[in-house]
């Protein structure tokens, strides 16, 4: 027999009453089903409570809390807890994720400083052993009238006795109940979440306000993409933009190798302390109707159905991250039709009935589709801003080795900086143009639904050869940093920087070519030497080029 049929008769009876507490699915699943059973209880529904009614709870509660582990709870220490945990903790309610939180704030807060008295505690009981031990040396050596070791005995004790009662004194000091903070708690969910606590707090601000200038260290010549990633996000987190969507969601445009991957590394690293902080997606994989089951899992009954689906797992293991959808103009419509929901309600229902959060993820799709518009682009214009490059480099060799004048210098280099600007101009209107054909294919790629529903659509510009050679700088510097554990640098002449950047891009493969030149011929000889000996600590390695090869040796 059940406990429901032990109940119903005395519940029946009147004889006595029952307060249970279950969830709307264990309700439906247990109580609902048995109509004898349900007709005895009045059901009545707990909601969530809101941030205000929850601050009231945890003020309600915290005597018991600082009676429990002996510490003061500041109404600062409350407040952060119920907002934090509301904000950046999205898979348990309120007002039960902010006590477990001030629960482990105020706990880690008591075993801090009681760790700090234990060691106290122990210092005074040697300190009273010793002089207990030399007040006993001194009577003895009194009553022998050694009065010369006496006094150097007695000495001591005063000496003991004076570290003893500062040592007492900061016991009294600290038996003070200590404060439960902000910080506490923002630590707290920081170690729960995976979010830096500086991300929380106030040093959050100024690094939003300056976060075009971060994303710029690494993706180098989009200027109009890391202005509208930054824009999005800083709506996102001043609380402008809706609470229930994603932090941001992107369509990237544009062919590859132009630094659209990178832009998401770099977002992941800035927004949650963590480059691996992506899930990435090639949407190559859901090409067919029934892959829709890969991203939220198989129904129940099929093969798979306990592991779960790919997305929806990912984001409930790391709900703080960037989703990185690859070649998004691959996957079936009805995969689009699924994100549908996501773009606008930042959530999912996985197979198994889990409701999974998006509002703490940034979304971010790529796509190369009308990108030969912008590839035709590089290959007429990226030959003509080299050779101005180029020519500007022996305007300044041939000043540097006094075959012109000043005069001459300045008179040929504003002629071909003119040039330089005439080109850009014209580079600028044709970009125009070619963007306005790539948003063309791109509306008749893509549902207007899915695309009404995405923060920004940006086209990447094509990369010109100045910011190739800044690519170059950005990967030697990496280089460098890496050398740094062997106390080892690296220079690079300008002939080797050119080479570098003529032969590691590719009109069609963008930069990517670069990395793998750099670590061909540099990097591999530059292991090579190490190893034969050639180079010691403290030694700088010089990177130059000679007909067309690259030279390491030592400075």
């Amino acid at each position: 027999m059940d406990a429901a049929n032990i109940l119903k008769p005395a519940l029946a009876r009147g004889e006595f009453q029952v307060i249970g507490a279950t969830t709307p699915d264990e309700y439906r699943k247990y109580i609902e089903k048995d109509s004898a059973l349900e007709r005895r209880f009045q059901p009545v529904w707990v909601e969530e409570p809101d941030v205000n009614t929850t601050i009231e709870i945890l003020k309600g509660l915290r005597q018991r809390y600082e009676e429990h582990h002996n510490v003061k709870i500041s109404d600062e220490a409350i407040e952060q807890a119920v907002k934090l945990t509301h904000k950046y903790i999205q898979d348990r309610f309120l007002p039960d994720k902010a006590i477990d939180v001030l629960d482990q704030a105020a706990a880690r807060k008591a075993m801090q400083t009681g760790s700090a008295g234990e060691d106290r505690e122990k210092k005074i009981k040697e300190l009273e052993a010793k002089v207990k031990e030399l007040e006993e040396m001194a009577k003895k050596l009194e009553e022998e009238g050694k009065v010369e070791e006496w006094e150097k005995c007695e000495d001591e004790i005063k000496k003991l006795k004076k570290e003893l009662l500062i040592l007492k004194n900061s016991k009294d000091k600290s038996e003070k109940k200590v404060e439960v903070t902000g910080e506490d708690i923002a630590e707290v969910v920081s170690r729960w979440t995976g979010i830096p606590v500086q991300k929380m707090l106030e040093e959050e601000k100024k690094k939003l306000l300056s976060m075009e200038e971060h994303l710029h260290k690494r993706v180098v010549g989009q200027d109009e993409a890391v202005r509208a990633v930054s824009e999005a996000i800083r709506r996102a987190r001043a609380g402008v933009s809706d609470p229930r969507r994603p932090l941001g969601s992107f369509l990237f445009l544009g062919p590859t190798g132009v630094g659209k991957t990178e832009l998401a590394k770099t977002l992941a690293e800035f927004l949650f302390g963590d480059e691996d902080a992506i899930i990435r997606l090639d949407m190559s994989e859901f090409k067919e109707e029934h892959s829709v089951a890969k991203l939220i899992g198989a129904p129940p009954g099929y093969v798979g159905y306990e592991e779960g689906g790919k997305l929806t797992e990912a984001v409930r293991r790391k709900p703080y991250s960037v989703i990185l959808l690859d070649e998004v103009e691959k996957a079936h419509p009805r995969v689009f039709d699924l994100f549908l929901q996501v773009l606008d309600d930042g959530r999912l229902t996985d197979s198994q009935g889990r409701t999974v959060s998006f509002r703490n993820t940034v979304i971010i799709m790529t796509s190369n589709i009308g990108s030969e518009y912008l590839r035709d682009l590089m290959e007429r214009y990226n030959p003509r801003f080299e050779a101005l490059s180029r020519k500007l480099n022996e305007l300044d060799e041939k000043k540097k080795k006094g075959e012109i004048d000043e005069k001459t210098y300045e008179k040929e280099r504003r002629e071909v900086l003119k040039e330089r600007d005439k080109l850009e101009e014209e580079f600028s209107r044709e970009f125009e143009d070619a963007k306005k054909k790539v948003l063309d294919v791109v509306k008749h790629t893509f549902r207007p639904e899915f695309l009404n529903r995405i923060d920004e659509i940006v086209v990447f510009h094509p990369l010109k050869w100045e910011h190739i050679l800044s690519i170059v700088d950005i990967l030697i510097n990496n280089l460098r940093v890496r050398l740094k554990d062997k106390q080892l640098d690296i220079e690079l002449t300008e002939r080797a920087k050119d080479l570098l950047g003529r032969r590691g891009f590719d009109q069609v493969m963008g930069a990517r070519p670069l990395k793998r030149l750099i670590q061909k011929e540099i990097e591999n000889k530059l292991s090579s030497m190490i190893l034969r000996g050639d180079v010691k600590e403290g030694d700088t390695v010089v990177v130059d080029a000679e007909e067309g090869e690259f030279k390491l040796k030592k400075k």
